[in-house]
């Protein structure tokens, strides 16, 4: 069995931590949403063992996406040799330090050792629990494509008063533009988008059939009164490609803002893709979208002549991206994984055929390897984003799952 997860983190904007120190660990007596104080980490000494509490929550960048599986795993195994527990695996490891940057070593990196990555099973650690808070067992995740799109005005930011309703503001076409990819519900508009989308299985069909409807829970956590997805459930829309306005900037705001048309307006978008579909294509229907809303499109800084010719210009850069991955769910191996992880942490545990994240498991897919994902971080856990957290409980019940993991998977 081989044991794939990364080390490396999301870029950070210390401002938006409440700490302001994402990379110095600051440990919490409940979530920050629930009022939750910074307290001391406990003193840890052979007269006095620390004792932690499972609301308890540890924050720092890269805490829980995706450091503290790898910590899980080397305390499972500490835990098994300490009990004289033999291992049931012969154990490989592949940890990553570019993933949250697309991986792009990866695939080299195996390919020259190809003859050290024999297994029967890989592993996966990425991503949190289930959204009810259950344990979970995943076997397919989306994949992603990244696209910068600029929009250009006059050559400089001009006075509001003196050039606005003449000047053209890229602000505004590049917000127009955004709103014509989707309707009211969400669904993307571009031509094509969900033509190669592969069908589920009998197997994904009936996962999902049973899979936990807590969506009305999730709209009063998160204050959500009305989501998109024409009144199809969150897992179902999971398994459809999405596309996703990431960030914008165009000129300043609060205490900053000032009265210009601005030069120019940059979004950035990412679209998540599901089995069947390939990255280059979903790019390719994106800039051909644009190009059909009257945009001349470009990959560099457009030029004067360029400006002066073209009404309506955007410069569209792929910055890369990767195809989804599934493994088969009704798998000897596939029924085994899910039977041991609910003997070690319940019945309720969540079997899925796949998430809403990316994780580069295509690579390991087109080098003959299955795949399973066995998260065990808290969903709540802000990944991706400001205050990133490890709830301490899920902590725990990681190392448990990953021990009867190690110490009982056979088939």
């Amino acid at each position: 069995m081989t044991f794939y997860a990364h080390y490396d983190g999301q870029p950070v904007d210390p401002a938006a931590w409440t700490d302001g120190k994402p990379f110095e660990p600051v440990l919490r007596n409940a979530a920050i949403e629930a009022g939750g104080k910074r307290i001391p980490f406990p003193e840890n000494s052979a007269q006095h063992r620390a004792v932690y509490n499972d609301d308890w929550r540890l924050y720092a960048r890269s805490s829980s996406d995706d450091k503290s599986p790898i910590v899980a795993l080397l305390a499972a195994l500490d835990a098994l040799r300490a009990k004289k527990i033999p291992l049931a695996v012969n154990l490989k490891v592949i940890f990553e330090g570019e993933e949250e940057a697309g991986s792009s070593s990866l695939r080299r990196t195996l390919e020259l050792h190809k003859n050290l990555l024999g297994a029967d099973l890989l592993i996966t650690a990425d991503g949190p629990v289930h959204q009810s808070g259950r344990p979970l067992v995943f076997f397919g995740n989306r994949g992603d494509v990244g696209i910068d799109v600029t929009v250009y005005g006059a050559v400089r930011a001009l006075h509001s008063g003196h050039y606005g309703n003449w000047a053209p503001n890229p602000a505004t076409e590049v917000s127009q533009l955004l709103a014509s990819m989707k309707d009211a519900d969400g669904r993307v508009l571009i031509e094509g988008y969900y033509d190669d989308v592969a069908p589920l299985g009998e197997a994904e069909k009936k996962a999902l059939a049973e899979m936990p409807d807590n969506d009305a829970d999730l709209q009063r956590e998160l204050g959500i009164a009305k989501p998109e997805g024409g009144g199809k459930k969150l897992v179902e829309l999971i398994m459809q490609p999405s596309l996703n306005i990431r960030g914008l900037r165009s000129a300043y705001v609060g205490e900053q803002a000032q009265n210009v048309v601005p030069e120019k307006a940059e979004a950035s978008l990412e679209a998540r893709l599901v089995t069947g579909e390939d990255p280059k294509k979903k790019f390719e229907q994106i800039k051909a979208f644009i190009e059909k809303q009257g945009f001349f499109v470009i990959d560099q800084e457009p030029t004067l002549e360029e400006r002066r010719a073209h009404a309506r210009i955007a410069k569209v850069i792929y910055e890369g991206g990767y195809r989804a991955s599934r493994t088969p769910m009704d798998l000897p191996m596939s029924k085994t994984i899910v039977d041991v992880v609910r003997a070690a942490a319940g019945n309720n545990t969540v079997v899925m055929p796949s998430t809403g994240g990316s994780v580069p498991m295509y690579i390991f897919e087109d080098l003959g390897l299955l795949w399973v994902g066995v998260p065990i971080v808290n969903y709540d856990n802000h990944q991706h984003s400001s205050d990133e957290n490890l709830r301490l409980g899920q902590f725990w019940r990681g190392m448990e799952i990953y021990a009867a993991i190690l110490a009982e998977l056979n088939w």
